[in-house]
């Protein structure tokens, strides 16, 4: 879940390369575990609508997202081990696993993609990454750096732009482009502070650059980093058990 260590700035002369940079951000995000309680808005020029969400992660490859509202939605599950993922509606009381097709398509309704919320491709190990600038948002020096697919990689983006901050590795910006070079989606992180013992970015904004008036905005509640979770947890058999 697009973005969850606290670690210092390193020195001008010991710059790290783009590849360690976005490991150090990616690992500041998710620790080696965590859980989060997660609200979601939807905004339409002419309606809004809310989820409620608990997340669950251990390491880059599990993650388990329970779905705690609206009623109708309430006890819906996605689960994701290593490159597979699986959807759990409670009203139908069926378990159905995502192809890889499914992955661009939108989460729940929202403007974040199905790949951006369970996480299938990882920003770590499946783009080449290089540093092209470096700027100041919000006050903070932060480090541009392009992420290009490697060509094995299954991956919804053909490019992201990632925004760094110097100081803890805060993610700041990211811009995504289609397989033509096009900007599609851009998500803004902002209210930077700490929770779980770590400075990071409590709401994060996701709009769409060809969709006037849209954005979807998430917003953490609540968040704990490197908590005991059993391997056992992330099961279709948890998936259909786990209640809000």
């Amino acid at each position: 879940m697009a973005a969850l260590l606290t670690a210092a700035g390193p020195a001008a002369e010991e710059i790290p390369d783009a590849a360690d940079i976005v490991r150090l951000a990616d690992q500041h995000v998710r620790g080696e575990s965590s859980r989060a309680e997660v609200s979601m808005k939807i905004v339409r020029p002419d309606w809004s609508r809310e989820i409620g969400l608990k997340l669950w992660a251990k390491g880059n490859d599990r993650a388990l997202i329970l779905i705690t509202s609206p009623a109708r939605d309430r006890g819906t599950t996605f689960l994701m081990r290593g490159d597979e993922v699986w959807n759990y509606r409670s009203d139908i009381d069926r378990v159905i696993k995502l192809p890889p097709s499914m992955m661009s398509q939108s989460w729940m309704g929202t403007d974040f993609t199905n790949d951006d919320l369970v996480k299938e491709s990882s920003i770590v190990n499946d783009y080449r990454h290089e540093i092209v600038g470096d700027t100041t948002l919000d006050g903070r020096q932060a480090w541009e750096i392009k992420l290009t697919p490697k060509p094995e990689a299954a991956v919804v983006w053909g490019q992201i732009h990632l925004w760094v901050g110097q100081e803890q590795y805060l993610e700041l910006l990211a811009k995504y482009y289609d397989e033509d070079g096009e900007l599609v989606n851009v998500m803004e992180m902002s209210q930077i502070k700490e929770m779980g013992g770590r400075l990071l970015p409590a709401r994060l904004v996701m709009r769409p650059v060809d969709k006037e008036g849209h954005e979807t905005i998430m917003e953490y509640e609540a968040l704990e980093f490197n908590i005991e979770i059993e391997e056992s947890f992330f099961s279709q058999q948890n998936m259909k058990r786990i209640r809000p």
